[in-house]
């Protein structure tokens, strides 16, 4: 059987939820406790890394721990193991699990935690609440024979460029004539040396978000005839890949707020929640944002949703969104649970195309600390 390495996993991991996405000034994600270099055939998903969960991946014979909440948020001036904090460290390391960390980052992917939120509320057509990632276009020029023009288009699409929306492969093409004279020391592939060559060729142009360039400038060098390409790079003033935090999207119905207060407790499996607004009033715009929300109550508002689903609403905050008539729902900040199963599936599949074989364990810890009575 095939041995992985932990980093191989962190990789596909973050090929989907890249460190870049994070949005909270110095937000603790990464590798937070142990290493990765090492082989890893379990990993254990959880929302938090409690001693519970810990006892949980050493039962399991988990050697990784990929969490949503970072187990050290703050930077630490001692490393004590005579305190509760300090001997959670301490087990992780005495066994040899390594604690890995996906916060902003996790919530703001495609798929990740606002999505997931999303899809368990059911929400159609929706949208990123708050855009917090962005990038900008970029296009390659590269002048090449006539003949080996498919070739390299073939090439600069399989490595990405020339994406847009739902198109793939897209370029532009335009018929010239090159010229050069090669000088001794050099390696034409056309033309000899000391002669001046005229080659028909053509200029092909592909776009790609400027985070691709290292790899689509790899694709064109290695795979053009010439041993010195002519190419252009330029910087688009055009952005792509807007990424964000939270979700707006509708109902398929409309709904009361008690209607959909109880839909939320069913979907995302709490025992209760607190409502802002009047019960019956009619909601069917919905943003949501996994954690605390507060920051985005008027995000919310801007964007016309009638309720706005979030954990953590402070008092005061709740008055203003009432005031404003935006209903909210605070169903806590635990419901980014969703995670768990999602993050596993998720990592599973990524796995699965690899061939590597790891498995992911959803964690059954409730790490909730709030009790309903």
């Amino acid at each position: 059987m095939k041995s992985v390495n932990g980093n191989e996993i962190i990789q596909l991991f973050e090929s989907w939820s890249p460190k870049k996405y994070a949005c909270m000034p110095n937000d603790p994600i990464g590798l937070a406790i142990g290493t990765l270099n090492k082989q890893v055939t379990k990993v254990l998903v959880t929302l938090d890394v409690t001693n519970e969960v810990v006892d949980e991946a050493i039962d399991n014979g988990c050697e990784l721990i990929i969490a949503h909440h970072p187990p050290i948020f703050m930077k630490l001036s001692n490393l004590r193991t005579d305190n509760p904090k300090g001997a959670l460290y301490e087990k992780c390391l005495k066994n040899d699990i390594a604690v890995y960390a996906a916060h902003t980052n996790l919530d703001v992917a495609p798929g990740g935690v606002n999505d997931l939120l999303a899809d368990a509320l059911k929400l159609e057509e929706r949208k990123i609440l708050d855009v917090t990632f962005e990038e900008k276009m970029m296009k390659l020029a590269v002048f090449v024979p006539n003949d080996d023009a498919d070739a390299l288009r073939d090439v600069l699409a399989k490595a990405g460029a020339g994406r847009l929306g739902h198109y793939e492969a897209c370029s532009y093409t335009l018929q010239g004539k090159g010229r050069f004279r090669a000088t001794e020391g050099a390696d034409p592939a056309v033309g000899e040396i000391g002669e001046l060559h005229i080659e028909e060729e053509e200029k092909v142009e592909v776009v790609f978000p400027q985070s691709m360039k290292n790899k689509i400038l790899k694709a064109m060098l290695n795979n053009h005839p010439y041993e010195e390409p002519a190419y252009d790079l330029f910087t688009m003033d055009v952005d792509t890949n807007e990424q964000g935090l939270g979700r707006i999207g509708k109902l398929k119905e409309p709904m009361t707020l008690r209607e959909f207060a109880e839909f939320v407790k069913v979907q995302l499996d709490v025992p209760c929640l607190r409502a802002v607004g009047p019960l019956d009033r009619t909601v069917q715009k919905v943003a949501v944002v996994g954690g605390d929300g507060n920051k985005y109550i008027r995000a919310a508002k801007y964007a016309g949703a009638d309720v706005f689903v979030t954990g953590d609403i402070g008092f005061h905050m709740a008055q203003d969104a009432e005031v404003d008539g935006l209903s909210i729902i605070d169903p806590g900040h635990h419901v980014e649970k969703v995670m768990i199963k999602g993050v596993a599936e998720k990592m599973t599949s990524l796995c699965d195309e690899k061939k590597l074989p790891v498995e992911f364990i959803q964690s059954k810890i409730n790490t909730e600390p709030f009790q309903f009575i």
